[in-house]
């Protein structure tokens, strides 16, 4: 029986690669694409041996074609963090709104079935908690973290209208904050800045003081929701995430005695519009998808310091992987 096709962009990020793993463990072809603006083709150097994996380097928000037969499509080519969407905002926008045009464009071609990768910040600065898919969010249009909260929301909007008008098979994940190994350790989120700032022996920097709340998913159990969800009947918005919810102080306290680190934690002004709170309802989860999270933030933590503490000196001290610079029209 022939192998069934995926298609992931975002491949060389975080989520995407792990992705790219978990169909090819599972018997799939994959052909991963991505422009390489945030994405770390290191993230995929233990895939290129394999025969059932291909790599496309294109930005989705141009003309997409793949060919011969294609099955599912995971869109997951975003900007995602603060520090990526305010040096990259038009891209940001180009690739919720252009680019999930062009890849529905494709599924409707290939009677392929679609999945997006929605977020929690669909939500905003969000006034019902813990947040439900019904909830319609908070969220300010025109405030620096607009770009990428409403190229998300835009995004929803858009696979919905196919989904309804051309009968597109489709599926909405909203993913809360996720973590593990190959994030970026410099990309403005605060695991991987914590843990970071602990490596090079930094202080650790807290965002007004610390009572703003998140809750943590590790990566592998994020995956299994997203695969359980791709090929479950439900195409309304599904959250996926771990509602085990945590100040950022006290969190930033676990990763000063998870890296045994000796400085002392700092406190800088919260950003505007930084949501207050964030917890996942993930009653839909469980009841459609048999889905909830298994692994305890302690042990993903560990696994996560693990991966990052095997990074070279350089990789420690870069900000970033990417040369935006040359993607940017002002």
């Amino acid at each position: 029986m022939a192998k069934k096709k995926v298609l992931i962009t975002g491949a060389a990020g975080f989520l995407g690669s792990h992705l790219a793993d978990r169909f090819l463990k599972d018997g799939f072809k994959v052909v991963g694409m991505d422009n390489l603006i945030t994405g770390n083709l290191k993230n995929l150097d233990h895939l290129f041996g394999n025969e059932d994996f291909h790599f496309m380097h294109h930005d989705v928000s141009k003309f997409v074609h793949v060919p011969g037969e294609l099955h599912y499509i995971l869109h997951f080519a975003s900007p995602a963090s603060p520090i990526d969407y305010l040096k990259i905002p038009i891209q940001t926008l180009k690739v919720g709104s252009l680019g999930t045009h062009n890849l529905l464009g494709l599924a409707k071609a290939k009677k392929a079935r679609m999945l997006i990768a929605s977020t929690s910040e669909v939500y905003g600065d969000p006034e019902v908690h813990p947040q439900h898919e019904e909830y319609w969010g908070h969220v300010n249009p025109i405030g620096p973290r607009g770009v990428y909260d409403e190229a998300k929301r835009f995004q929803e909007a858009m696979t919905m209208a196919y989904h309804r008008f051309h009968g597109v098979e489709t599926r909405i994940v909203r993913i809360f904050n996720t973590y593990g190994p190959r994030m970026r350790l410099n990309d403005g989120r605060a695991l991987p800045a914590f843990i970071g700032q602990a490596l090079r022996g930094e202080d650790i920097t807290v965002f007004g003081d610390g009572s703003q709340t998140r809750s943590f998913c590790y990566v592998d159990d994020l995956i299994d929701g997203i695969f359980k969800l791709l090929f479950s009947d439900y195409a309304l918005p599904v959250n996926i995430g771990n509602p085990d919810e945590i100040s950022i102080l006290d969190f930033a306290k676990e990763i000063v005695a998870l890296t045994k680190s000796s400085q002392k934690i700092i406190f800088k002004d919260l950003p505007k519009d930084d949501p207050k709170q964030r917890r996942p309802d993930i009653s839909k989860a469980q009841e459609l998808l048999n889905w909830s999270p298994k692994i305890h933030r302690k042990e993903g933590l560990e696994k996560t310091y693990a991966y990052f503490k095997t990074l070279s000196k350089e990789e420690l001290n870069t900000t970033a992987h990417y040369n935006f610079e040359k993607y940017i029209t002002r």
